[in-house]
């Protein structure tokens, strides 16, 4: 008994001696940012690193925010303070975690050979990375926009009648919206950084020490010689930027207002360039 056969395909028809192009039944549509932008979405919800690190700022923002609450309300009449400024406690700390998830969003694609499935998907690589950078800088804002907001409005309630001044509506916006911008654009910043590096552990490293070595090294500095070095690290340091938002620098000159915004937006344009140009000219 003989068993059936399949059918087999067709011959591709040949028109005039010469082969015809092959036609797939899969409808092929161009891609664009779009489909970029919810793969790497896709990506950043689906690891725990991202759980994990969002977690712990906001474990930080909160839990530090209210013990210096309560720490100051405790300590009696505070004179005509404004509330507004306990909040940089908590993001001093929780910005750590920020930067830690933009390194990892690139920095470890590269530790796992993620990367090469990433280009051979979207050979485009400066719309991996737009699309990353976006992603990024969305989650960190709208995280950092809705943690910082409950804080103020804890720390203000539990303020008042302490003798702590109604904040204007100019100092809410720099305490809520201005400071998330900064802390979104300084993750996006240890992003790039990640980029460029291709190696988690060292683009942690050189980040803390942006944030942290402008002011150690300040506080050795005594010399006459180099008091406007001094002066120049303690102003554009990171903690006395994000310190303007408060209304609580380490120095009464410097950036004043929205300026350390607008100087975080440079320095991560430089740096968005910076990657693009060695994600262009180097291999995956």
């Amino acid at each position: 008994m003989s068993t059936q056969q399949p059918p087999m395909p067709e011959a591709p028809h040949t028109s005039g001696g010469l082969q015809s192009g092959y036609s797939s039944p899969i409808p092929v549509t161009p891609t664009h940012l779009g489909h970029a932008l919810a793969s790497e979405w896709t990506k950043m919800k689906s690891v725990r690193s991202t759980v994990w690190t969002l977690g712990v700022f906001v474990a930080l923002v909160v839990g530090i925010g209210l013990l210096a609450a309560v720490a100051v309300r405790g300590a009696g009449e505070l004179d005509g303070q404004n509330p507004l400024t306990l909040g940089f406690f908590g993001l001093l700390l929780g910005m750590m975690c920020v930067m830690t998830l933009g390194v990892l969003t690139t920095a470890s694609e590269y530790g796992t050979g993620m990367i090469r499935t990433t280009m051979t998907a979207c050979p485009s690589r400066g719309r991996v990375l737009a699309a990353k950078s976006i992603v990024f800088f969305v989650v960190a804002f709208v995280v950092t926009l809705a943690t910082v907001s409950l804080v103020a409005l804890i720390q203000t309630s539990m303020l008042e009648g302490n003798g702590t001044r109604t904040p204007s509506g100019s100092e809410w916006l720099k305490a809520t919206l201005g400071i998330s911008l900064y802390i979104a654009l300084l993750g996006l910043l240890s992003l790039l950084v990640g980029s460029m590096i291709r190696h988690s552990a060292g683009a942690i490293t050189i980040m803390i020490g942006a944030v942290l070595a402008p002011l150690v090294i300040a506080l050795f500095m005594n010399a006459g010689s180099l008091e406007k070095v001094q002066q120049a690290l303690l102003e554009y340091s990171i903690p006395s930027q994000m310190g303007v938002f408060y209304d609580n620098t380490l120095s009464h000159t410097g950036p004043t207002g929205w300026e350390p915004l607008w100087i975080m937006l440079g320095v991560t344009a430089a740096a968005f360039a910076g990657a693009y140009a060695l994600l262009e000219s180097r291999d995956v």
